[in-house]
């Protein structure tokens, strides 16, 4: 067990987000069914989506299979691999401010501006998309570097914590969930 705790510790938890996503609008989601995660029947996969389940309906956020407001995708990857990130204010203030961007903003306009940064992300990368099903761009992405997946009973526990993980850096609730303890069920 303490392998495990050890494993997800050593993890490095990074999230990023565009400016054009209106998080405030969503309300439902679905995953994404993408032909490398359709034919994946493993335990590992309905786990991680069971995972995901959990924690987005704790944020008041609704499973819906006809037109969601958010796709999600999720990936484990194996080896290293250098990512672009984004140095980003805390996606809980920038929502808090309320302003969204138009993707298609003017240079000129005042804006908030993407200030890129480069991440070396270590052997198991697990990483979570959220898409704007509208737009049907990537709206935040979440992941954990650094997770090594044992072979044995602990696999579930590491990829449980290590979504809880990615998806504490998104504690974006619903609109009025929080005001309204009846949608806590």
């Amino acid at each position: 067990m303490l392998g495990g705790c050890f494993t997800l510790h050593e993890s490095r938890i990074e999230s990023d987000y565009s400016y054009s996503g209106d998080f405030r609008y969503y309300k439902t989601y679905d995953f994404m069914h993408e032909p490398s995660q359709a034919g994946d029947t493993t335990h590992l996969s309905a786990m991680l989506r069971e995972a995901i389940n959990t924690r987005l309906r704790q944020q008041g956020y609704h499973p819906a299979t006809r037109r969601p407001d958010l796709l999600i995708s999720y990936r484990l990857f194996e080896g290293t691999m250098r990512m672009r990130g984004y140095d980003q204010p805390d996606i809980q203030d920038w929502v808090a401010n309320g302003v969204v961007q138009k993707e298609d903003a003017d240079e000129n306009s005042e804006h908030e501006s993407y200030r890129p940064t480069r991440v070396l992300l270590t052997n198991g990368t697990l990483l979570i998309t959220l898409v704007d099903a509208r737009s049907q761009r990537a709206v935040w992405n979440g992941y954990a570097s650094g997770v090594e997946v044992p072979d044995n009973a602990l696999a579930e526990v590491v990829m449980r914590r290590s979504v809880r993980s990615i998806f504490d850096r998104y504690r974006v609730f619903t609109q009025g969930f929080l005001a309204n303890p009846q949608e806590r069920q």
